[in-house]
């Protein structure tokens, strides 16, 4: 019988000659890519982040590609990232077989948390660059992520507005109650005065100062009185510091209606992925994304809940970035407002934006309602509606609004001259007296213009790719990643990893369009060379990029 040999197994053997630690890593694998990719970015900033004395601190393109492809691979724990930097051979041979701990690579994402989006920045222009996109067009959406405090330590504008009401009326009633002259002349009962914590902070340092001069007594009606003084004080100083927080809660609220205690800079909104399903709010932030051919080539957050005043914030956030505004704007009906159809008009960007029931007046068996006032007839040269009795409705004023960024608009207001006895009345509209109707003849014609673009052949491709832009984005970022909630806490943080979470996903569906690539020329490895030119000013930032493909059969 032939003798069973097996290969020889000597867990601590010593190597000679050891072998390079990539030779089992294939050729068009990821991390090859992330590795050139982050070795031909410009990270001067980087330098003035760190010390010149002191101990050899790692070298930020190491930990950024550490970081980078955790996060293309849905890792965003550092101590997930501490541990993989020991077992898996990817980490090993991307840190240079480095070891930073947890606690260092937190501190890293902290530390450039600043320059981070001019690293997404340079990282977009190479796309450009490259062909991936083309930065004229821009598909905006909007999603809600939850944030990382505690959805049970909200503060509420009315709540608090409406304690610091009460708490104004006891403080006047209290120093009604003290008969100090001082006091007296502060409260000022038959005048209605808005008392702040300086004012309150002086009358109870000279009511102190009063009873520091009060003669010793043994009488026990004097020392009853001494004693209700002090409390009264006490009071005083417990309502002073109730208001300095009311205060407090209100600078920290500034245009909003809600925050968080643990996360200030969170809003509470009502979110999709509702665990109770009970329409819970929850702290969270309006993340704006504007993308292309599925790439993140913008991304903001804001603490509105609705998407209408984020869109002109957005656009300004694309021209800091790349020194220019789009020249084409796709979005969703939550951004039709007259406000930012102006705005893209004035600015050049043909707007493909739609606005409420677009959807509707698109189906087959939609009618319009006969009595509405878009439908009824309007004379532009006289200026007068005809209602469907054949009655002239008059202009008899102009009613302006104002929203809330300040924008100013205006409705022409028609009234009927007689309505009394008209048979379609009930039909027509319920109200006593004469019909008036409301027009924003302005905003109707900028939805003229929508629907046109809208419904033309480009209108058309636009609409349809829209809902394949963002809307994919949002998928792969909830499900396939697993990023469904912020795990910082403040708006500079949150920023600083979904900056890193962005370079991350752009450089992973880089990878996957270069490889699909790849197969269909029957290609076995591709490899991207970069050479950058950046210019010291990263503020304004015009690279060329040679990049070439060396496709290896």
């Amino acid at each position: 019988m032939a003798k069973l040999h097996f290969r020889p197994y000597i867990p601590n053997q010593t190597v000679l000659f050891p072998g390079r630690i990539d030779e089992n890593i294939a050729a068009n694998d990821p991390v090859r890519i992330v590795n050139t990719v982050v070795d031909n970015l410009n990270l001067d900033n980087f330098k003035k982040l760190y010390k010149a004395t002191g101990r050899c601190p790692y070298h930020p393109k190491m930990m950024l590609k550490v970081i980078i492809y955790a996060y293309m691979n849905n890792i965003y724990s550092c101590r997930k990232i501490e541990n993989l930097l020991l077992r898996d051979i990817h980490y090993i041979w991307l840190s240079g077989n480095e070891h930073p701990d947890f606690i260092t690579i937190n501190r890293f994402r902290n530390r450039v948390k600043e320059e981070i989006n001019t690293v997404f920045t340079q990282l977009v222009l190479v796309l450009a660059d490259k062909g991936f996109i083309s930065l004229d067009v821009e598909y905006i959406d909007g999603t809600k992520i939850e944030s990382k405090a505690n959805k049970y330590t909200f503060v509420w504008r009315k709540t608090v507005e409406k304690n610091r009401t009460k708490l104004m009326d006891k403080i006047r009633i209290l120093l009604e109650q003290v008969d100090e002259v001082i006091a007296q002349e502060n409260s000022m009962k038959d005048t209605p005065v808005e008392f702040t914590p300086a004012m309150l902070s002086d009358i109870v340092n000279e009511l102190k100062e009063v009873l520091e001069h009060q003669p010793v007594t043994k009488d026990k009606e004097q020392k009853k009185v001494i004693r209700e003084k002090k409390k009264q004080v006490r009071e005083l100083e417990e309502y002073r510091d109730k208001l300095i927080e009311y205060d407090n809660h209100l600078d920290t609220l500034g245009e909003r209606n809600s925050y968080s205690k643990t996360d200030p800079d969170a809003t509470f909104m009502r979110m999709k992925e509702d665990a109770m399903r009970n329409g819970q709010t929850q702290p969270g932030y309006n993340l704006q994304i504007g993308t292309e051919n599925q790439f993140l080539i913008d991304f903001r957050l804001f603490p509105n809940p609705t998407d209408t005043l984020t869109l002109i914030p957005f656009f300004h956030s694309f021209e800091q970035r790349y020194n220019r505004l789009p020249t084409v704007g796709v979005a969703d009906s939550g951004y039709g407002s007259e406000e930012n159809y102006r705005f893209m008009q004035d600015n050049g960007i043909e707007a493909f934006v739609k606005y409420n029931y677009f959807h509707k007046e698109q189906r087959p068996r939609y009618t319009p309602n006969p009595f509405h006032a878009e439908s009824l007839h309007y004379n532009a040269g006289e200026d007068y509606y005809v209602c469907p009795m054949g009655q002239h409705m008059n202009r008899i004023g102009t009613r302006r609004d104002k929203t809330a960024s300040g924008y100013i608009t205006e409705s022409a207001l028609y009234k009927a001259q007689r309505c009394e006895g008209c048979p379609l009345c009930g039909s027509c509209f319920k109200a006593r007296g004469n019909r008036m109707i409301e027009v924003n003849h302005r905003l109707n014609q900028y939805k003229r213009q929508a629907r046109e673009r809208l419904l033309s052949e480009e209108g058309i491709r636009h609409r349809g790719r829209r809902c394949i832009e963002p809307e994919a984005v949002f998928g792969q970022m909830k499900h396939n990643m697993a990023y469904k909630r912020f795990r910082h806490v403040g708006e500079d943080k949150v920023t600083m990893d979904f900056a890193f979470f962005a370079i991350a996903f752009n450089i992973k569906k880089m990878c996957t369009k270069l490889l699909k690539a790849g197969k269909r020329r029957s290609t076995h490895t591709i490899f991207i060379f970069i050479r950058p030119r950046v210019t010291q000013n990263t503020t304004n930032i015009k690279p060329y990029y040679l990049i070439t493909e060396k496709i290896v059969a």
